[in-house]
């Protein structure tokens, strides 16, 4: 299965989640066993020397675990506000259509460790910026970022590139 079958299983849809938003849905990629299985070596692929895997609710948090399985590494989930349980830190970011805020928990991570941060797609490159603050507030060190799926049209990387040029930002797809 090529990387082309996988990216002509992503959904485009149209005025989701409000009128003029282009939503690329990748749940059918999870449905299929194999496409999963393949996205989730793909995404896998992009780490390098690293302890530990996060990832981004919602669909972060799928493929940031099976990347964790596929390495043998642990994972750590970057959830909405209020979901997490105990002390935690915060960072609210900007997206195409709102805002919103991510926490960690705190002691979840040491500052020893070299983390890959997952998330399903880069559009205004919001979340993955608060996902790495995040992940610094904990002491932590962000190894590497991956996506699968980044929209060319919008300013996510530049955004991301800005705040963290020493930070490897990596896409499987480019829409």
């Amino acid at each position: 299965m090529s990387k082309e079958d996988l990216e002509r299983a992503i959904r485009q849809v149209p005025d989701f989640p409000n009128p003029g938003i282009l939503f690329f849905d990748i749940l059918p990629l999870l449905k299929d066993r194999v496409h999963f299985a393949n996205l989730t070596r793909e995404l896998a692929s992009f780490a390098n020397s690293i302890d530990v895997v996060a990832g981004i609710e919602a669909r972060g948090l799928i493929l940031g675990s099976a990347v964790a399985l596929e390495l043998g590494k642990g994972f750590v989930p970057l959830r909405k506000k209020g979901k997490l349980p105990g002390a935690t830190f915060q960072e609210s970011y900007g997206l195409e259509y709102g805002s919103d805020t991510l926490e960690i928990q705190d002691g979840v991570l040491s500052s020893s460790d070299r983390v890959l941060l997952i998330d399903d797609v880069l559009a205004t490159g919001g979340t993955l910026v608060a996902g790495v603050k995040l992940i610094q507030q904990c002491g932590a060190i962000v190894e590497s970022v991956a996506v699968a799926l980044e929209i060319a049209d919008l300013p996510g990387r530049q955004k991301f590139t800005s705040e963290f040029p020493d930070i490897s930002l990596k896409t499987l797809f480019l829409k």
